[in-house]
């Protein structure tokens, strides 16, 4: 089971692997240096922590995702909105549209996801 909680250096790497995969291990340690000013070992570290949660894999030295960044993010709010709001959409977009009105443009797509998806 893949557990969607990353901590801000996890995802900047993650983001790191989704924008550059199917990335070579070796290469993926210069872009870490690069970007991130890591040594190689902390790459390697980082990158077999999320092969283990089933986010990535890396085979014969080649780097890729076993989730589009897409999946893991829908998978991190379903996540959220379970643990936070008892799994209830609902009271979700109404503490969200509490502290942040809702443009007319954002309730048009809402409605439409509504009405795309209604039974």
């Amino acid at each position: 089971m893949v557990d969607y909680r990353l901590g801000e250096i996890e995802m900047r790497f993650a983001d790191l692997i989704w924008q550059n995969e199917p990335v070579a291990s070796g290469d993926l340690v210069k872009l870490a240096q690069k970007e991130l000013s890591w040594k190689k070992s902390t790459t390697y570290t980082i990158l077999r922590r999320l092969c283990e949660r089933e986010i990535f894999q890396n085979n014969d030295s080649v780097v890729t995702s076993l989730l589009s960044k897409e999946e893991f993010l829908a998978g991190q709010s379903e996540k959220f909105v379970e643990e936070t709001f008892s799994g209830s959409l609902p009271q979700f977009l109404a503490a969200f549209s509490m502290r942040k009105k809702l443009s007319d443009k954002e309730i048009e797509e809402i409605q439409r996801f509504i009405d795309e998806n209604r039974g």
